[in-house]
């Protein structure tokens, strides 16, 4: 008996110290989840409230159902923002991917001033996209700009840039390069600086070169970091607008006009609300698909 009371006492007192906890607890959360409610689900509630109606300023609202989305699978220039987006996602991904890979490599190395071209390297980064876009944006003028400038000093023809429809994003994609390299570069190398030297010490007794070394071991164990750098490169990429919207505003024409800089348009441009909301559904539901891709990677090699 004196166990079976023991027992019920220490449950009765745990339950009246999870009911303690509760009461503590929720006056903490509930100004939280009110914030939430005001900056995330209200705002969502309403564009998804709009996306089914047709609005454009000055006009009554009127309710339209799923036409928005309807009209999407018609709307060829819709359809070709979608096919830009994920163009300039792929490069804007992949090539800072890459050189900010090779980047932590070289600054992984011992070399005379090595932290001070760690800062200079890292500096892009810290710039603000407007203002990066438009010190870009004056470089990449064809009469003005000190690029076609050094270009033709070398003897070599001027080129377009941002002004050619077929240029227009493999130059977009260099900008990101440029400022967003160094970010992968830190996540790899922070990676990097974490691993163990007895492999290292363990494959030069075995006469292995720099390149196994980091084929075989450097890779493999700095993989995880390499896809969280992927993860955000890639959702950062595919949000890209303001460097976009500065430099070439979507053309010249459409060339360069993603989904980003197409639904601004029909809602500021246009004022077709009910249609731009719509498409922020649409591209919502993109960057989550693709989220939910690179997160189910991300948890894969972990």
């Amino acid at each position: 008996m004196s166990l079976s009371l023991t027992v019920t006492r220490a449950v009765a007192s745990r339950r009246a110290r999870t009911r303690n906890y509760a009461r503590n607890y929720w006056p903490f959360v509930i100004p939280a989840g009110i914030v939430v409610a005001a900056i995330i689900v209200l705002p969502w509630a309403f564009t998804l409230f709009m996306s089914v109606h047709e609005w454009r300023i000055g006009s009554d609202l009127e309710f339209v159902g799923l036409a928005n989305y309807r009209h999407m699978l018609t709307d060829e220039r819709f359809l070709w923002s979608i096919v830009r987006t994920l163009y300039f996602t792929v490069l804007a991904t992949l090539l800072p991917m890459v050189l900010g890979i090779a980047a932590a490599v070289c600054f992984h190395r011992r070399f005379p001033l090595r932290g001070l071209a760690r800062t200079i390297f890292i500096m892009p980064m810290m710039a603000t996209p407007v203002a990066v876009a438009l010190v870009w944006t004056m470089m990449f003028h064809p009469q003005l700009g000190v690029l076609n400038y050094l270009l033709t000093s070398a003897g070599l023809p001027p080129f377009a840039w941002s002004y050619s429809a077929a240029t227009v994003i493999p130059t977009l994609v260099m900008v990101e390069t440029w400022q967003w390299t160094p970010l992968v570069m830190l996540i790899v190398l922070g990676g990097l600086a974490s691993l163990p030297e007895e492999p290292y010490e363990a494959a030069r007794l075995d006469g292995a070169s720099a390149w196994q070394m980091f084929r075989h071991i450097s890779l493999p164990l700095v993989w995880p970091h390499i896809i969280v750098a992927l993860v955000i490169r890639a959702i950062d990429a595919i949000k890209a607008f303001d460097t976009i919207f500065v430099i070439s505003n979507g053309g010249p024409g459409t060339a360069s006009e993603t989904m980003n800089i197409y639904l601004y348009l029909q809602a500021f441009s246009y004022y077709n609300m009910g249609y731009a909301s719509a498409i922020v559904v649409v591209f919502f539901v993109l960057i989550l698909m693709v989220s939910l891709v690179l997160f189910s990677v991300r948890q894969k090699s972990a």
